[in-house]
């Protein structure tokens, strides 16, 4: 055995001697310890890969990012993976990779609709206003928060290019009716994935149907690099255009550290430029610098094995809260599933019946005040916050069931770092809350 690997295994050992003394999770204390929503769910081996990739110091992307763009892919039978710096930037990718010129007529140009909900995280709607496109936004249904997809095809207009929509909470839309509508009005659909990692629709994985689908490993999601994201698509070309605008747009392709893989790197002549000029500085897309860093990928490559087993608790830890709410349906809106969903929860969803004797803020102080974390179904009504006061954009009939969840839903979490004594901690509460207040 070569010095270095002997010197590697002694620190690894050494990394797994300090994960056991200073990463030591405590005993949960009911009423003093935290219930977080979400939080990082890792062991000694995301540390050893991280240590692994930091005695490389490749820095940028590398061999673990090879890796896990591969392994996920795999995990999911998409054809393409390509890592990103976070699930927002994914989504800015997913739209920006639509406005390439050499798309055609298929791509999206300035003034051109973008069909989506107001009921979401900001980053899925921002990219669509970055790009000059305009945003349409349609209601969504109370229960399983997501569009109502019967109002879709009646807010097309002739400027209506693409569908950008995000599995809400993980809990999938109709894609049966949304895939037939786009395909019908030859729409492009991106899937915002990023809190639906593992869940399925008809046996198949979200983020599997659409042209671009998109993905979070920020801590609260379902893996994590601590800052990460990802894109998949089945089309080599969008695969190439995605590539582009993530790596400052240039028109080259080779990997970094790589040269010439087109085999002609001095013999391009694109737009005004001379015969010859270097394809790895050629531009053909106004683009970003977004890639991820190998230490990043280096514990996605360790979450992802462990995926698996984080998809089944989150399902845990979604039933026996489901088991133990039913009996206050009548103070509570309960989340719903579609037939055909078979949902990787990133939360509980909740909302306030009007006729149930308390507000969300009563309930939400109740539970933060019993240590319980709550969080709002991400931006409410986008359309309500100060970043919008000049946006231009369209609302297809009305908003009615999103202002409402603004003012009446929140959730708490089901990640797998609840254990069942935590989940009966929570239900307790609930049960004294409605005791007090219920009536």
């Amino acid at each position: 055995m070569k010095k270095e690997d002997e010197l590697k295994k002694e620190i690894f050992n050494k990394v797994r001697e300090y994960y056991l003394l200073a990463h030591k999770k405590g005993k949960f204390m009911p009423g003093n310890s935290s219930v977080p929503y979400a939080g990082r769910v890792y062991d000694e081996n995301e540390l050893i890969s991280l240590v692994d990739s930091a005695l490389d110091f490749w820095l940028t992307a590398g061999r673990f990012a090879r890796q896990f763009e591969n392994e996920f892919a795999e995990f999911l039978g998409v054809k393409h993976c390509l890592l990103t710096n976070s699930g927002s930037s994914a989504n800015l990718l997913a739209i920006s990779a639509l406005t390439s010129p050499s798309l055609g007529e298929k791509g999206l140009k300035p003034g051109d609709e973008v069909i989506t909900v107001a009921a979401g995280f900001p980053t899925t709607v921002n990219p669509i206003i970055q790009n000059n496109l305009i945003p349409v936004f349609i209601d969504v249904d109370l229960g399983t928060y997501n569009i109502q997809h019967e109002r879709i095809e009646e807010a097309i207009s002739e400027k209506t290019k693409a569908i950008f929509i995000a599995h809400t909470m993980g809990n999938p839309f109709n894609l049966d009716a949304i895939m037939k509508i786009a395909e019908k009005h030859d729409l492009w659909l991106i899937e915002d994935n990023c809190d639906a990692l593992g869940s399925k629709y008809n046996g198949k994985y979200t983020g599997t149907f659409g042209h671009i689908a998109t993905f979070s490993f920020y801590p609260p999601h379902h893996i994590s690099m601590g800052e990460g994201g990802a894109l998949v698509t089945n089309d080599t070309q969008l695969k190439r255009l995605i590539e582009s605008f993530r790596d400052w747009g240039r028109d080259c392709w080779c990997e970094p550290g790589c040269d010439n893989s087109c085999g002609k790197r001095f013999e391009w002549q694109l737009g005004e430029l001379p015969y010859g000029y270097d394809h790895k500085y050629i531009y053909s897309h106004i683009g970003y610098n977004l890639k991820v860093t190998d230490m990043q990928a280096a514990i996605g490559v360790e979450q992802l094995k462990k995926l698996p087993s984080f998809i089944n608790e989150r399902k845990r830890n979604f039933r026996l809260l489901y088991e133990g709410m039913k009996k206050y349906k009548e103070y509570f809106i309960l989340p719903e599933i579609q037939i055909e969903a078979d949902p990787s929860w990133f939360g509980f969803l909740l909302t306030v019946r009007k006729d149930a004797g308390f507000s969300k803020n009563d309930i939400i102080k109740y539970l933060e005040e019993h240590k319980i974390a709550t969080r709002m179904l991400f931006a409410g009504n986008i359309t309500r916050h100060p970043s919008f006061k000049n946006v231009n954009y369209r609302i297809y009939g009305d908003l009615t069931n999103t202002n409402r969840i603004m003012h009446d839903t929140f959730w708490i979490g089901v990640y797998p770092g609840l254990t069942e004594e935590i989940i009966n901690y929570i239900l307790k509460c609930f049960e004294k809350f409605v005791d007090l207040r219920g009536g």
